[in-house]
C-alpha cells in the first residue's frame, strides 16, 4: 500500500505512519511544522519530510490513501491536490475502521480514563497471549509505538476521543469506530470550542452507544449517575450492558491492594478513579475470555500510561508526578488519589491552564473545588497561549476565584512559578504536576530532579 500523511507531525499521526512503514508499505508525509518526540521519531524511521510545508507534487495518482491531520486546513494545497485526483482521503479514525473491518473492534470512550484503561486491556491482553492491533493515546511500557496494525489479529483496541476526526469531517472521532465492544468510563463536559453546550456534549455518547455493532457489548461506569441515566435511556435492547463499579481494595503501606475471591494483589498504581478502570478494562477482558484473577495477575505489573500519574522522583524526602490532567473532572479525581495515598506528607498541586476551555473565562467556574485536596496549589497559565488560541486575557483574580480554593496561588510566568515551587519545596513533600502542555517551556522532570538533589543537599 502506498499511503501520504498531510500533517505528518501530530502525535497519533506519526505513530500510524510508523506502524504502516514497520508493516511493509510506502509512507510519504509533509508538515509544517514538527516538534518532539515527533521530529526525532520519524527520522529514525527514514519518514521525516526533508522540508517542512506543503508540496502539492508529492500527491500522485499511485496513492493508495492519503490520510489528513487535524493539524491540517480545509484549504491545505495537498488535501486539494488529492480531492483534484478523487484520491481516496481518509481521517484518522475513518483509515483506522478500514484496517479494522475484519476484526473485533473494542472502543474505550468516556470524558476520562480512556488512555489508563485502553492500556491496561492491551497489558492484560500481551500477558495473556491475546494477539490484537491498537491505537492508544500515550506511549506504553512494552510498545514501541502508539499504533500496530497486522493481518493476523482477530482484534482491534482503540481509545476513543470526542474530538472531530479532520478538518474536513468534523464528526467526533469515536463515532466512526462501529465496536463490537464499547466502554463508557464517564461524562464530564469539556472542549467547549467544539462542544458549547452540555446537552451537545451529552448528545455525542448517546450516538456512540447508537454506533455499537448489533448484539453488541457496552461496559459502563454505573458510578456516573448522568452515564448511568444515559445509558437506562438507551432503547439499544440487543446490546449485553456489563456495569461497573469500585473493586474491593484497601490501601497498605503507600501501596494498593485488590482483593478478589480472597486471594490480594498488590497494585502499582493507586487513586479511586484507577481502580475503577481496572474494573472497566477487568470487564472487557472477562468478554474476550480473560478470568478476573488471570487479568488481576497481569495486572499488577502495570506501571500505568506515559503522563497519567507517572512518577518521575522517589526519595525519601520527595515524590514527584507527572499527570495529563487538565478538566475540572480530571484534576479532582488525581489531587484527591494523591492525598489518599500519601496522607503524611506536604502536598503541592501544580496546574497549568492550556486547553481552550481551561482558557475560558465561561468554563473557569466548572473548576470549583477541583484542587481542594491539596495542602497548596498552585495555578498556571501562559500568555502567549491565550494569544495563539485567540481568547481574552485572564487575570489572576478571576482565576483565583474560579477555583474557589484558600490560598490558591495563580502565576502567568513560568520563572516566577519554578520559583515559588523551590520555596515550598521541604522534607517528605510530594509535588504533582498536571498539564496538556508543558508550563511554558519547562522539562518537568529535570527540574523536579533539581528539586529533590536541592533538599538532599540541605540535610
Amino acid at each position: 500500500m502506498n499511503v501520504h500523511f498531510i500533517a505528518i507531525g501530530g502525535s497519533a499521526m506519526h505513530n500510524l505512519a510508523i506502524a504502516l512503514k514497520k508493516a511493509g508499505n510506502q509512507v510519504t508525509g509533509s508538515d509544517d511544522e514538527i516538534f518532539e518526540p515527533s521530529l526525532t521519531r520519524l527520522s529514525r524511521y527514514g519518514l521525516l519530510p526533508e522540508k517542512q510545508g506543503w508540496f502539492p507534487e508529492k500527491i500522485h495518482p499511485h496513492l493508495d490513501a492519503v490520510i489528513v491531520g487535524m493539524h491540517a486546513r480545509a484549504d491545505n494545497p495537498e488535501l486539494l491536490r488529492a480531492k483534484e485526483l478523487k484520491l481516496n482521503v481518509y481521517s484518522y479514525p475513518e483509515f483506522l475502521y478500514q484496517q479494522s473491518l475484519h476484526k473485533t473492534r473494542i472502543v474505550v470512550g468516556g470524558s476520562h480514563g480512556k488512555t489508563t484503561i485502553t492500556a491496561m486491556i492491551l497489558h492484560a491482553m500481551k500477558l495473556n497471549n491475546l494477539k490484537t492491533d491498537f491505537m492508544v493515546g500515550a506511549q506504553l511500557e512494552g510498545f514501541d509505538i502508539m499504533v500496530e496494525l497486522s493481518h493476523d489479529a482477530k482484534y482491534m483496541v482503540m481509545e476513543g476521543d470526542e474530538y472531530p476526526s479532520s478538518p474536513i469531517d468534523l464528526r467526533p472521532k469515536f463515532h466512526l469506530y462501529q465496536p463490537q465492544i464499547a466502554i463508557l468510563s464517564g461524562i464530564a463536559w469539556d472542549h467547549i470550542n467544539v462542544f458549547p453546550t452540555w446537552e451537545f456534549y451529552l448528545q455525542q455518547f448517546r450516538i456512540f452507544i447508537e454506533t455499537i455493532e448489533q448484539n453488541g457489548v457496552l461496559v459502563y461506569c454505573q458510578d456516573d449517575a448522568i452515564l448511568h441515566e444515559l445509558v437506562e435511556q438507551s432503547t439499544r435492547s440487543d446490546l449485553t450492558i456489563i456495569p461497573y463499579s469500585l473493586p474491593d481494595y484497601r490501601q497498605s503501606k503507600e501501596k494498593t491492594v485488590i482483593v478478589q475471591d480472597g486471594n490480594e494483589f498488590e497494585m502499582n498504581i493507586f487513586g479511586k478513579h484507577n481502580m475503577l478502570n481496572i474494573n472497566a478494562a477487568k470487564s472487557v477482558c472477562k468478554v474476550l475470555g480473560i478470568s478476573e484473577t488471570d487479568f488481576l495477575r497481569a495486572i499488577s505489573s502495570f506501571k500505568g500510561a506515559s503522563k497519567r500519574l507517572e512518577k518521575i522522583v522517589d526519595t525519601n524526602e520527595v515524590i514527584a508526578f507527572i499527570d495529563f490532567a487538565h478538566a475540572p473532572s480530571k484534576l479532582k479525581a488525581t489531587t484527591q488519589a494523591v492525598r489518599e495515598q500519601f496522607p503524611d506528607w506536604n502536598f503541592v498541586a501544580c496546574m497549568e491552564l492550556h486547553t481552550f476551555s481551561s482558557l475560558n473565562m465561561a468554563f473557569l467556574q466548572q473548576y470549583e473545588g477541583s484542587m481542594d485536596s491539596a495542602d497548596k496549589a498552585l495555578v498556571y497559565f501562559s500568555p502567549h497561549a491565550l494569544q495563539m488560541k485567540k481568547l481574552p486575557d485572564l487575570k489572576k483574580e478571576d482565576v483565583a476565584m474560579a477555583f474557589k480554593k484558600e490560598d490558591l496561588e495563580v502565576f502567568n510566568n513560568s520563572d516566577a512559578l519554578l520559583q515559588r515551587i523551590e520555596e515550598l519545596a521541604t522534607k517528605k513533600t510530594c509535588f504533582l504536576f498536571m498539564s496538556s502542555g508543558n508550563f511554558g517551556g519547562v522539562d518537568i522532570r529535570t527540574f523536579s530532579n533539581s528539586l529533590a538533589q536541592s533538599i538532599a543537599s540541605k540535610q
